[in-house]
């Protein structure tokens, strides 16, 4: 259960009934825990109950099993809810790049939004990105996360609603960090990069969903957006170096001039996982770094990637470290 000093943080004065979309996945996982840990009910949507596995172990947790594009799976869902989190997204989902992140990001919100409406529910946190605009973002994914926006921006007065907008995400589970630790084991260190001097500040999925936790009730954070980065700027180039030095691995990077960082998207695209495609090469050509201090507006201060990729990364095992706090 949460302390009452976590409470008044929180502004939240009894347990909520909560609803989260995409709470199988990274940040999902770790906002969970943290949820069931301060005294909240979840109910969590997935389209597969065995992506929910590990959530099982936690109290007070239900996981929902359905079509999660459906209103009426959605509205079942959302009964009797105090907020909803949408957490869905994805970078390279099946199918085309245009219609399957359309798919993902903006019908999947439309029909979460109907259901909301249907559901009475008066509250929703919805997970973005940095960079996202639905008429010049530089890529589809970032095209259709703005477009998702729009929808819930334009939502009926009665729903409150806060957008986050997170820089590139790490953490123990994450798919930067790890894919590029793999890649250079594959490849004995050597590793053609594209768009190697592409900026980002990588933020900690803790912070992330500190960020989650500190807005949950709405209050000053309604109808507000806040840009979530890391204390770093970096480099594309440099935390592929950073990621091997915690993975303490060779690394011999060969930056990529445009052309070829889009033939090789165009390539990869192609291969199972789709590891990299012309739409992350799109996404790359903005920097990812925040142009308003979300993480400090909302009293957090950001830990830094080179402080805890060895956690995870390094080959002698996990370094032990103190829980975050709420």
């Amino acid at each position: 259960m949460a302390t009452n000093d976590e409470r008044s943080l929180l502004h939240i004065e009894r347990p909520l009934s909560i609803f989260i979309a995409g709470g199988t996945g990274f940040v999902g996982r770790e906002l969970a825990v943290r949820l069931v840990r301060a005294g909240h009910q979840l109910r969590i949507a997935t389209r597969n109950a065995a992506h929910a596995d590990e959530l099982l172990p936690l109290s007070s947790v239900e996981i929902r099993e359905g079509d999660v594009y459906s209103i009426d799976f959605l509205r079942s869902c959302l009964d009797g809810c105090d907020v909803a989190i949408n957490l869905v997204g994805a970078l390279n989902p099946p199918g085309g790049a245009a219609a399957g992140l359309r798919r993902v990001h903006v019908q999947f919100t439309a029909a979460l939004l109907a259901a909301i409406a249907e559901a009475g529910v008066p509250r929703l946190l919805q997970m973005s990105a940095l960079n996202a605009d639905a008429e010049r973002g530089a890529s589809h994914y970032l095209r259709t996360k703005g477009q998702a926006e729009q929808l819930v921006r334009g939502s009926p007065a009665r729903l409150e609603w806060t957008i986050l907008r997170p820089s590139v995400i790490f953490g123990p589970a994450d798919s930067l960090t790890n894919r590029f630790a793999g890649l250079l084991r594959l490849t004995g260190g050597w590793l053609p990069l594209a768009r190697a001097h592409a900026r980002f500040a990588p933020i900690h999925v803790g912070d992330v969903a500190t960020a989650c936790m500190r807005v949950l009730a709405g209050g000053a954070a309604s109808r507000q957006s806040y840009e979530l980065c890391g204390p770093d700027i970096l480099t594309l180039d440099e935390i592929v170096r950073l990621t091997a030095a915690a993975a303490e691995r060779s690394c011999h990077l060969l930056p990529l001039p445009d052309a070829l960082a889009w033939l090789q998207g165009l390539v990869m695209q192609c291969l199972p996982g789709k590891p990299f495609s012309v739409d992350n090469y799109r996404s790359l050509l903005t920097d990812s770094v925040c142009r308003s201090p979300g993480c400090a507006q909302l009293g957090i201060e950001p830990v830094s990637l080179a402080a805890l990729a060895p956690q995870w990364l390094a080959p002698r095992g996990p370094v032990p470290r103190e829980p975050a706090p709420q």
